[in-house]
């Protein structure tokens, strides 16, 4: 479907990449048709670098590698949408999103959002490296079935806090109940963007 795509006169679409777990807009950048086509052939993120008139594979040097998740494009067939499983900081200062200041006052956005997208980065880089001392690690190391008995005992903690209607004690054993949950699905290689789109498909049962 690239032929349906209208380039510019240079030869350049305009792309964004949004996070698809969080929907956080990452960057903007351009893509000519190698660019594109080597995007749905890697499955990786690839741009066309106006500054140096080359093809530019995102985290090739920095490790900052989107992974391809879904690629849309607009009504006007004039823009293209990069939905991506962000690995480290997209933008080159080193921050997670390149939107991270205000117009009206130049000033930056604290990064204080968190998100089970996030979370689960986290865990899984801790996970390719592992660091001594670190409980995620000592998790992974033991295996399925101490992660199991974990997620087990976390279950049960939140019915009893909330059984007992302590609002504050719901909320603390829910997240430690979650941080396992997204140890467990790393660990089967799964995402919480997997669980989100299986929720999706059932929307019309659950409303």
């Amino acid at each position: 479907m690239i032929d349906t795509i209208k380039f510019d006169d240079r030869g350049l679409v305009s792309v964004i990449a949004q996070d698809v777990g969080s929907r956080e807009v990452l960057m903007l950048a351009y893509a000519n048709r190698e660019a594109l086509e080597k995007t749905i052939e890697t499955k990786e993120a690839h741009y066309y670098s106006r500054s140096r008139q080359e093809l530019w594979h995102k985290g090739a040097t920095s490790g900052h590698i989107q992974y391809i998740q879904d690629i849309r494009y607009d009504c006007d067939c004039d823009a293209v949408l990069y939905l991506v499983r962000q690995e480290g900081a997209a933008c080159h200062t080193g921050k997670r999103s390149c939107f991270y200041r205000r117009l009206e006052t130049g000033t930056e956005i604290a990064e204080d959002h968190f998100t089970l997208a996030g979370l689960q980065q986290i865990i899984a880089n801790r996970r390719s490296q592992p660091k001594e001392g670190s409980y995620t690690n000592y998790l992974f190391e033991k295996g399925m079935d101490k992660i199991l008995k974990k997620v087990g005992e976390e279950t049960a903690e939140v019915i009893i806090a909330a059984k007992n209607n302590n609002k504050a004690e719901t909320t603390y054993e829910t997240a430690d109940l979650l941080y396992h949950l997204t140890v467990l699905l790393t660990d089967l290689n799964l995402e919480w963007s997997d669980v989100m789109a299986e929720l999706q498909s059932r929307r019309g049962a659950l409303s």
